[in-house]
């Protein structure tokens, strides 16, 4: 989520062998601030892998304490104010822009469906979606699940037609 990528601090965030490891301080659904511990592993592509993003963000930014994501002003100088929700939003905008597509359809929540769309795609059981997306019912997970599962195990095209 969002709020849960701004609110996100460098010492939140331990880097492990296997991946990353998130603490979740509160969430959306974390009301009592439980706290959650969420992985990330590593990337199949160097090119976008999330563990090594963060380590060349943390070299490159000089962050070594306090928000992990920071406003960047227009004159490239990095604050040291935590990364405001609406910035995720714009930001996703952006990059679908860059990537040829239209902004309109994507939004910060993109990435959330995004993930849950794609993880569904490649066969991960919904109970790991769910866990991973800390989604409490399958019902709100599924609504995540945008058409790439349209024409996956389709029935129809398995007819022979």
């Amino acid at each position: 989520r969002r709020s849960e990528l701004a609110a996100l601090l460098v010492d939140e965030v331990a880097d492990t062998p296997d991946g990353l490891r998130l603490a979740v301080a509160r969430s959306k659904t974390d009301q009592e601030a439980e706290g959650e511990v969420l992985g990330v592993p590593y990337g199949s592509n160097p090119q976008t892998c999330p563990v090594r993003a963060w380590r060349k963000w943390l070299e490159v930014s000089g962050i070594a304490d306090g928000p992990a994501f920071r406003a960047v002003n227009r004159h490239g100088h990095l604050s040291n104010e935590p990364l405001e929700t609406g910035s995720i939003a714009r930001m996703v905008k952006r990059r679908a822009v860059a990537a040829g597509l239209p902004a309109a359809g994507f939004a910060a929540h993109s990435l959330r469906a995004g993930f849950a769309t794609t993880a569904a795609r490649r066969g991960v059981p919904e109970r790991e979606i769910m866990r991973h997306g800390r989604w409490k019912t399958q019902a709100v997970m599924r609504g995540y699940i945008r058409e790439g599962q349209l024409f996956l195990d389709n029935p129809a095209g398995k007819l022979g037609l």
